[in-house]
């Protein structure tokens, strides 16, 4: 092999190129690699972060869920309790507006009984002197049959 110049003259120009290379080129090139996997790592750690955020929001609305239910659960026990009170006391009142009715009726029957009762000793107390009268008419002592009449009504 014989070394000529232009195979030294290729060998001085490439070394030239690799130091130029090395010198200008490579380190801003380095640098831009360096800084795009700091920026990819930060991601992947901010994707983590928010992966790790993500399972602590709904292990959070998990929880907020069940809590609403459990509230949901024990207002419509409280609402179910209302209207068994409320059903309660209107029969209640139901009950005691009966027996009022049933009290008045009650009453009434009684005071009919009691006009009945009156009007029928009335009336037999003007059949008694419609008696008496004939009686009376016949017989000459008109006091004895007054007090005979007036006893006959007391017992009526």
């Amino acid at each position: 092999m014989d070394i000529n110049l232009t195979f030294l003259g290729q060998m001085v120009s490439f070394a030239i190129l690799v130091w130029f290379t090395t010198k200008f080129i490579w380190p801003p090139l380095n640098h831009a690699i360096e800084e795009r996997q700091k920026k990819v790592a930060e991601g992947l750690a901010a994707a983590e972060k928010a992966r790790a955020e993500l399972k602590d929001a709904d292990a959070k609305a998990a929880v907020e869920i069940k809590q609403a239910r459990q509230q949901a659960s024990e207002i419509i026990e409280r609402a179910q309790g209302q209207a068994n009170q409320i059903v309660d006391k209107a029969r209640d009142e139901a009950i005691a507006e009966a027996n009022r009715l049933k009290a008045a009726a009650a009453d009434e029957i009684a005071s009919m009984q009691q006009r009945a009762r009156e009007e029928l000793r009335s009336w037999v107390g003007r059949l008694a002197v419609q008696g008496a009268e004939k009686i009376v008419q016949r017989e000459i002592d008109p006091s004895a049959h007054k007090a005979m009449l007036d006893q006959l009504v007391a017992e009526i």
